[in-house]
């Protein structure tokens, strides 16, 4: 009697679909030149019989596997689920697959996290910023495929980055404050300004504050990570030592939003003593009452564009090659400004 718990094999799905082992296996592993009827025979009997291919195995045997690694700093942070969300739609009609892993905001866990996915000879990698440790940009170059670094575009592509530029943000922001009249500006941010992208959009700010005659006045970095609860407490902060201050710009929504609510709770009110500007452009910022002002970045979009990049650098049909892509950035201004 056959054993029940006996895992299928790939001999099992071609006896089961009247082919060759060797035809089984190309399709699959997703091979050129198969024909609808062959591939929907071995998917069927693969379906049937519950067979799954292990795709670790072929790269251990030094091919280039079907798998893209993906390392972000957080899925709890909402900026990174849509990105993903966009990669996901550029890959959904092939047979690349990510997977994912989370960083923290640390260089270790990235470096770390590197290494063994390399180890599994990923077809593609997908990183986070543009800024990396020595180490970490020494594993990249010993990796011979696609390498696409998503969110920022200020600064040097390891292979290609596809994102945001970060300067433009801040000075956007800083021309928006100006042109409303507000003249004692701060500035909150967290996480220890561990993403370094922060820091350049901060940094934009400050310069651009700077040329239009209006210096900024206070800039607080808490080493907290960044929530709503965090924004309301660095806004009781500030306000305790800059009482005067007329409008603050937060290093995301989530920060901003808890300022707003930290306001909406102490008889503050918002733009009148002061504004208050966000960044990311999240849903919840625009549901708020005051509606929040912030600058919307395209992060699905950054997703499908690293995608598409990806598959067509593979298949070598990249005609546009370049080393950056850089997506629009829009202003909201709301009702807190």
């Amino acid at each position: 009697m056959a054993d029940k718990h006996k895992k299928p094999t790939l001999k099992d799905v071609a006896e089961l679909s009247g082919v060759s082992v060797i035809s089984a296996s190309r399709v699959m592993s997703g091979g050129p030149n198969i024909s609808e009827k062959l591939r929907h025979k071995v998917e069927e009997a693969a379906k049937t019989l519950g067979y799954q291919r292990n795709r670790i195995a072929g790269s251990l045997r030094g091919k280039k596997s079907d798998l893209i690694a993906v390392i972000v700093p957080s899925m709890s942070n909402h900026v990174f689920p849509n990105i993903i969300d966009g990669l996901g739609q550029s890959l959904q009609d092939t047979a690349l697959r990510p997977v994912l892993g989370m960083t923290q905001y640390s260089d270790v866990k990235e470096e770390d996290i590197l290494r063994d996915m390399l180890s599994w000879n990923p077809v593609a990698l997908v990183l986070t910023g543009l800024e990396h440790s020595s180490e970490t940009r020494r594993l990249l170059s010993t990796y011979d495929g696609p390498i696409i670094e998503v969110m920022d575009t200020d600064g040097v592509a390891t292979d290609i980055a596809v994102g945001v530029s970060q300067a433009a943000a801040g000075q956007m922001i800083a021309r928006h404050f100006t042109s409303r009249g507000y003249c004692i500006v701060g500035y909150i941010g967290a996480w220890g300004e561990r993403p370094l992208r922060s820091r350049k959009r901060r940094v934009a700010f400050e310069q651009e504050l700077e040329n239009l005659g209006n210096p900024i006045k206070v800039v607080q970095i808490c080493e907290e990570d960044s929530s709503i609860a965090v924004g309301a407490h660095e806004m009781e902060r500030l306000l305790a030592q800059k009482p005067n201050i007329d409008a603050v710009f937060f290093a995301n929504d989530d920060l901003a939003v808890g300022a707003l609510l930290y306001c909406q709770s102490n008889d503050i009110s918002v733009p009148q003593d002061v504004a208050i500007a966000g960044f990311n452009g999240m849903e919840i910022a625009q549901m708020m009452t005051p509606k929040l002002t912030t600058l919307s970045t395209p992060r699905f979009e950054m997703g499908r564009v690293a995608g598409e990049k990806l598959c067509q650098k593979l298949a070598g049909t990249l005609v546009d090659e370049q080393s950056k892509y850089e997506l629009p950035i829009e202003l909201l201004p709301g009702d807190t400004s």
